[in-house]
This record gives structure tokens, sequence and C-alpha cells, in this order.
């Protein structure tokens, strides 16, 4: 939305900057500039917290394609002259002193209106600043809709599994350097979005600002996975442990270990559940699902491999994959 002071401000002047600056030129002027007159690094300086002010608005305009293309038709129409609001007094320098000559003149404050073949040339005028009224009590230019909301900034941050799951507060940098405060909720899932209000870009004309659309990614976890609120790890178990039952330990996340207990004849694969020690959030909380591992030992002693030849040969002639070759050929 066109602002009124566009008549009156080179945006291009007060970045140091051509007429014809590059996107990629422009960014980088700007983000110099904004270290040098940043508040947090001239505390107490009015003039640079000014100075901030004035780059971040020139920014705001010339960023924008759509924006830096309607300031630049605004500023060649007629540079110094300004809106006025109806009523307004004569020999002000107003509106008319843009299009006064494209509409055959008018008095100042007076509503200037051509028609031909139907067209009303109002149309025309009401299409370019987005159909507005001046003399708002902002001291810019309004629309029908009133102030243009700022627009909204990606960003993206990686989190450790422990502080995604759990949640916490971190600080972000800005590509200006501003620190930027964010509660991360627990149970944060790997891709998923944040939305943090009003820390977008600021409105040019007094609206409320946009918002930051935050991206985490989630690092993974060399013992625990997410499953829905659930956590989810792989727990080994020795052939005796699971043939004969055992009580063990099962580590938690951020906690201290739990004991489990191992039924006899416990297969690989099998699921224990510890209750509540999942992921809590506003939603609920989740389970610690201990996924058994039997753990085949690599290397037998002699004494050892006779003794297992001995167990073998005193179990049941059973195949445990005649089922699966069944299943298979039917």
């Amino acid at each position: 939305m066109a602002s009124q002071d566009w008549f009156d401000k080179d945006f291009y002047k007060v970045l140091g900057v051509s007429k014809d600056v590059s996107e990629a030129e422009l960014k980088k002027t700007y983000r110099k500039l904004a270290r040098k007159y940043h508040p947090d690094s001239n505390p107490g300086d009015a003039a640079s917290e000014a100075k901030f002010k004035e780059i971040s608005e020139a920014n705001s305009v010339l960023s924008d394609p759509e924006q830096r293309k309607e300031y630049d038709q605004i500023r060649a129409m007629g540079s110094g002259a300004r809106f006025t609001a109806p009523g307004g007094g004569q020999g002000t320098g107003g509106f008319e002193d843009v299009f006064g000559g494209m509409f055959g003149g008018g008095g100042a404050g007076q509503r200037t209106s051509y028609q031909q073949g139907g067209a009303d040339y109002d149309d025309l005028l009401g299409g370019l600043f987005g159909g507005g009224r001046f003399g708002q009590t902002t001291g810019g230019f309004r629309g029908y809709g009133g102030p243009t909301r700022g627009r909204d900034v990606t960003a993206s941050t990686t989190l450790d599994f422990i502080t995604a799951t759990q949640g916490d507060q971190i600080t972000l940098q800005t590509s200006e350097g501003k620190p930027i405060t964010v509660r991360i909720p627990a149970g944060v899932s790997d891709g998923q979005k944040i939305k943090l209000r009003g820390k977008g870009q600021p409105s040019p004309d007094g609206g409320e600002p946009g918002d930051i659309v935050l991206t985490v990614s989630v690092r993974k976890h060399p013992v625990f996975e997410r499953d829905g609120l659930n956590l989810r790890v792989t727990v080994p178990v020795t052939f005796a442990e699971a043939a004969l039952g055992a009580t063990i330990e099962v580590p938690t996340l951020g906690g201290a270990p739990v004991k489990l207990r191992v039924a006899p004849g416990t297969p690989s694969g099998r699921v224990l559940r510890v209750k509540g020690r999942g992921v809590t959030t506003s939603k609920g909380t989740g389970d610690l699902l201990a996924v058994v591992q039997i753990a085949v030992p690599a290397h037998l002693s002699k004494d050892a491999q006779e003794a297992l030849e001995a167990f073998a040969a005193k179990l049941p002639d059973e195949n445990p994959r005649s089922e699966l070759l069944r299943a298979a050929r039917d």
C-alpha cells in the first residue's frame, strides 16, 4: 500500500544505492547498515535508532518487488507532491499538483473526476492507490481495508532431540542481528512449523507487523526415536535372559533407567511398555516402548561352544521356519 510520504522520501538515497540496484546488492547493503545502526550496537543513541528505523522502512519497500514498482511509479509522477485531505487549503502543493495536468486541473481539496466513454477516471485513481481516502489519523495513506500488514518471514532452526521432545526456550538471531526469544513447545516434531506472531517485517504504513514462520528440524537421537507421543528404544538381551527370564535396566530420556521384567521365552522383537515415560504435551503423555533384541555372541570359547552344542542336542527336533516356508508356498 502506497504511503503519503513516498513522494518525499528517497529510499534509494537513504540506503545509498542506485535506482537500478539488484536485489542481492540491496540485501547486502541493508544488512551492513542495519548492523551499523542497530539500537543494540548503539545503546542510548537516539540518532542511530532513528537512522535504523529509516533504513528499515526503505528496505521494507524496496525489497518487495511489487512495492518497489509502485514506489518508482509514484516518484516518477511528481517528486515532492503531497496528498491533501478533502477541503484542504489552496496552494498547498497537494494531490492535484501531480494529477491536475492529466485530468484538466482542479482546486485544492476538490475531487478530480473525468468521464470518457463511460469510464470514470476516479476508478483509475482508486485502482492506482487501492481505492483509498486521504487525511487519515495515521498521517499516511490507507485503503478501504485499513493499513497494510507487514510481510511474513520464513526461517529455520535445528534442535537437539531432547529440546524438541521436552520443550525449552531458545534464542535465535535475525539477519539484521536482532535476538528473538522463542518458546519451543514440548513434543515439536521434525519439519513442524512454529508461527511467531508480530516478529516479521514491519508494515510500511502503520499496520500490524507480519509473522516469522519457523520450520524446525530435529536431530536424530543415538538411542531413542519418536513414535507419535511414544518413545521407542531397542534393548539388547542375551539368549539366556530371553530364554530363562530376567530383570533388566532400560534407559529413559533425560532420566534414570527403569527396571523391566523379561518373561521366560521372550522372543526378539517383543515390545515391553513403560507407562508415562514418553513425550508429554498438552494433548497427552506417551509411553516408552522397549523393543527386545536378542544379542548373539560373536565369539565363543571352546567350552562355551561345546556346552551350546550339547544344549542344542537336547532341543526338540523342530524347524522354526517350517510355517514361514509353508505360507510362502501357499
